[in-house]
């Protein structure tokens, strides 16, 4: 699990740093963002967006959520990271209006006695999974400026992913039932963002 992580990171602070010479810092060019859906679910998270153009803009997520809430047996988690990078394309200006986007995502996970909405995943009610996934998806959101430096974000997205994953029969026990890999469509992405532009 390390090593996906550290070459995530790697691969976008690589990515980063090969922009940063294109762009330069000032008004309307570099935003500081959390998805306050993320928020709510206990996620820690952080977005950095950068203009490299008119009307293109690119951002990367981080989220994280290291913590299990209930005790014993029986008790439900859904512990996880996530990297999420996404291209974007203003119809207007960046940082206001409309925008596209084509966005990546990939992390682990490690979640047991959860029920999933539109009964996705049923094993996962009384199972323990642990793994990484991949995917990517196309998105459309909306920007609307508040002040000089605050503004606020919906965006939404849909696409694919593929899961990899561990079965244990229980959240404690940890007797292994076998592995396998999963393929996810449909949505990927649900922001409401608090911006603040520098």
């Amino acid at each position: 699990m390390k090593r996906i992580k550290t070459g995530l990171v790697a691969f976008i602070a690589v990515l980063l740093c090969g922009l940063a010479p294109t762009t330069e810092c000032h008004a309307q060019q570099v935003a500081l963002k959390t998805n306050l859906l993320y928020d709510a679910t206990t996620t820690p998270n952080l977005g950095l967006e950068m203009g490299v153009g008119k009307k293109h803009s690119f951002q990367v997520f981080y989220g994280l959520n290291p913590w299990k809430f209930n005790h014993g047996a029986d008790r439900k988690y859904l512990k996880h990271w996530l990297v999420n990078p996404e291209y974007r394309y203003w119809f207007c200006h960046r940082f206001n209006g409309s925008f596209v986007g084509i966005h990546a995502f990939g992390g682990e996970y490690d979640a047991a006695n959860i029920k999933l909405p539109f009964g996705y995943w049923k094993d996962l009610r009384d199972h323990r999974f642990e793994g990484w996934y991949v995917g990517a998806g196309l998105s459309y959101g909306y920007q609307w400026v508040l002040s000089q430096h605050w503004n606020f974000e919906a965006s939404i997205g849909i696409g694919a992913a593929y899961i990899d994953y561990q079965k244990f029969k229980c959240g404690l026990c940890g007797k292994k039932e076998g592995d396998g890999h999963k393929t996810y469509v449909g949505p990927t992405k649900a922001a409401l963002s608090l911006v603040y532009m520098f």
